[in-house]
């Protein structure tokens, strides 16, 4: 575990997400989470194996990679994954469409899973969009949360599903509305969901009024973990209980709020 700051332990959070086009991964040294998990935001934003080494040095850390990307397919040129420090875990994910060309996009994504899943076997699996072949690549489930979380875990602890679970969730430790929307309104605004239920051209953020603030404030406690550290300790045990061995918050106004 790294020593500086406290404020991660106080939230009950098992790991935390880093967006290295937002921060400097790096940076994360002086937080004490006992899990790190990089995003995968494009190549240019890829964190270089000594910034990557020097975090697994002090702490687990977890590369999101996606299976049909450049560098990353295990059917193709895997070249970027052969690069990862061998004390570099991998989360295995389809792959946002905002990062992938034409060529990698139109790839198929379950023979990939498959196969990344034989070379990098406790590797976690992405499921946002492919749930079941996810399932079936097996590995810890990497869900992100959602409405149906609760009923999901319940549901497959139910169904006697003994694997890991873990959830990723943006976090924000603020109980300001204001503050809740400039941080995840955007986010949550993009929800299927959540977006059928706003009016047309309305502001996500904190200039957000009347029907689309009163959802998207809603959406924010479905699709997020918001409040003070109290709150999302709560939120987190709750998610625990219901059968989620790891719970992920990515910091969603900086890590600065997490440095103690």
């Amino acid at each position: 575990m790294l020593t500086s700051g406290a404020t991660v332990a106080r939230t009950g959070l098992d790991g935390i997400a880093l967006k290295p086009a937002e921060v400097d991964v790096a940076d994360a040294v002086h937080l004490d989470a006992e899990l790190l998990v990089v995003d995968y935001e494009g190549r240019e934003h890829l964190p270089g194996a000594s910034v990557l080494r020097e975090l697994a040095d002090e702490t687990t850390v977890r590369m999101t990679t996606p299976v049909r990307a450049d560098g990353f397919d295990p059917l193709g040129d895997d070249s970027l994954a052969r690069e990862l420090p061998d004390d570099v875990g991998r989360v295995l994910v389809a792959g946002h469409g905002a990062y992938l060309t034409e060529c990698e996009a139109g790839r198929a994504i379950a023979p990939r899973l498959g196969a990344a899943r034989k070379v990098a076997n406790d590797a976690w699996v992405g499921t946002e969009g492919v749930e079941r072949v996810a399932l079936a690549a097996g590995g810890t489930q990497f869900d992100l949360l959602s409405r149906s979380t609760d009923r999901d875990l319940k549901s497959l602890r139910a169904a006697g599903y003994d694997g890991e679970i873990a959830v990723y969730a943006p976090t924000v430790l603020a109980s300001d509305d204001d503050a809740i929307l400039d941080a995840v309104g955007d986010f949550v605004g993009r929800r299927a969901s959540v977006a059928r239920a706003l009016p047309d051209d309305c502001a996500t953020d904190s200039a957000a009024t009347g029907r689309a603030r009163e959802v998207l404030l809603k959406a924010s406690r479905d699709f997020a973990l918001v409040g003070d550290a109290a709150t999302v300790r709560d939120r987190v045990a709750e998610l625990h209980e219901l059968g989620a061995d790891y719970v992920v918050g990515y910091p969603a106004r900086g890590l600065d709020e997490f440095s103690g």
